[in-house]
C-alpha cells in the first residue's frame, strides 16, 4: 500500500487562503504549485498520489511540508531566494569601462562585444550592460555619414530651401533627377503570392534583360511627377526631358528647376537651351547634397512600390510599368502626399 502522510492541520484562515491561490491564474506558478501541494498534504493524500498529480518528487514535498509546519503560509509564497545582490557600479568603474570601449580591441577586431569587455576588465558583463546602457553606448551599432566640402554650401542651401518655403507666387517649380541603370529584372521562379501567415515570396534566381534610365521632374506645388525613360544616361536625353517639362507650363511662365552636379546638367547642350528659354532657371544643390531635392522621396517610392518586387520579361515591360505608374500619378489616381514634400524646418 503506498504510504499515507500524517495529515497537515490547517486553520479555516489558511484552508481559504491557500485555495485561492491554488486557483489563480495571475500568481506565480511555484505559487500556486505549493498551495495545492499542501493542500492535497491536509487532505491526508498519500507521497505517490501527489507525485503523480503535480508531477514532483518525494524531497519535494518534504521539504515544503517541513517549511510550512515551521513558517506556516509565510514560507510557502514568495520568492525566498532573490538571488545576489548587483554589484556596486563606481563613478571610477563607469570611466574604467567608457574609456576601454573607446579603444580597439586587442584581439584585431573592430569592436568591443560585452563578453569579450567583461573577461578583458575582469568584471561581470552585466555591469558592463549596465554602463552602455546609462551612457546610451551601442558599439555594434554603425552610422554612416556624407559631408558637403562644397565652399558655397550655404548660399545653395538657402536658395534651395526658399524656393520650397516661399515659391514665387505665379511661378513654376519642379525638383529634377534620373534614376539611371533601372534593371529588367525576370524571376526564374514563379512568384508565391502571399498567403495567411507567409508573406510574398521570389526565388533566389534572376534573368537581367537588360537596363533603363528614368527621368522624372516633380511639381513641388501640386505633387504631380512628369517622368521619361531613356535607353541611354546622356545630356542630350537631359535637354529633351527639360523640353517637355517645359512644354507642359504655360508660355513664357518663370519656371525654377532644382536638380543636382551632375555633368551632364552643365554641358553645352544644356546652356544653349537655356539661352533658348531664359525664363528657366537651374538651381543646383550643393555637392553631396542630393537629399535637399525633393524628387528623391519620390524615386523611393516608386524603388519600393514598382521597381523592387516587379518582374520585368523586357526592358519593355520595365518601361511599359514605370511609364503607367507615371501616368496615373499625373491622372490623379496617385499622388506623393505634400505634408511630407513640403520642407519642415527644424524647432
Amino acid at each position: 500500500m503506498p504510504f499515507a502522510a500524517k495529515p497537515l492541520t490547517l486553520t479555516e484562515e489558511e484552508q481559504d487562503e491557500l485555495h485561492q491561490v491554488s486557483l489563480s491564474r495571475t500568481l506565480p506558478a511555484g505559487d500556486v504549485f505549493r498551495a495545492r501541494l499542501i493542500l492535497m498534504l491536509a487532505a491526508g493524500r498519500s507521497y505517490k498520489d501527489i507525485q503523480q498529480r503535480l508531477s514532483t518528487t518525494a524531497p519535494t514535498i518534504s521539504q515544503w511540508k517541513k517549511r510550512f509546519m515551521g513558517h506556516r503560509i509565510a514560507g510557502l509564497i514568495g520568492e525566498r531566494h532573490p538571488g545576489q545582490k548587483p554589484s556596486v557600479i563606481t563613478a571610477k568603474l563607469q570611466a574604467k569601462v567608457l574609456a576601454a570601449t573607446r579603444r580597439k580591441p586587442a584581439d584585431g577586431s573592430t569592436h568591443s562585444s560585452c563578453r569579450k569587455l567583461a573577461k578583458h576588465l575582469g568584471i561581470s558583463k552585466d555591469a558592463v550592460h549596465r554602463i552602455w546602457r546609462t551612457a546610451g553606448l551601442r558599439p555594434h551599432r554603425l552610422e554612416r555619414y556624407m559631408a558637403s566640402h562644397d565652399p558655397d554650401f550655404e548660399s545653395k542651401a538657402a536658395d534651395i530651401i526658399g524656393l520650397y518655403l516661399n515659391p514665387p507666387q505665379h511661378a513654376a517649380l519642379f525638383c529634377l533627377d534620373e534614376k539611371s541603370a533601372i534593371q529588367a529584372l525576370d524571376r526564374l521562379d514563379p512568384v508565391l503570392p502571399m498567403s495567411p501567415g507567409r508573406a510574398e515570396r521570389h526565388g533566389f534566381e534572376y534573368y537581367r534583360h537588360g537596363t533603363l534610365s528614368l527621368y522624372a521632374a516633380l511639381d513641388v506645388k501640386t505633387g504631380k511627377v512628369h517622368g521619361k525613360t531613356a535607353v541611354r544616361h546622356t545630356s542630350e536625353e537631359f535637354v529633351s526631358f527639360l523640353k517637355l517639362v517645359v512644354g507642359r507650363c504655360k508660355p513664357k511662365q518663370e519656371i525654377h528647376v532644382i536638380l543636382d552636379n551632375l555633368s551632364a546638367h552643365k554641358t553645352n547642350k544644356v546652356a544653349e537651351f537655356l539661352e533658348k528659354h531664359p525664363n528657366v532657371k537651374l538651381h543646383f544643390t550643393p555637392t553631396y547634397s542630393s537629399w535637399l531635392n525633393q524628387v528623391e522621396i519620390w524615386f523611393a517610392r516608386i524603388e519600393r512600390e514598382v521597381i523592387a518586387r516587379g518582374v520585368f520579361a523586357s526592358v519593355k515591360d520595365l518601361d511599359r510599368k514605370l511609364m503607367r505608374y507615371i501616368r496615373a500619378l499625373l491622372e490623379g489616381r496617385a499622388t506623393v502626399p505634400l505634408d511630407i514634400l513640403r520642407y519642415q524646418p527644424e524647432d
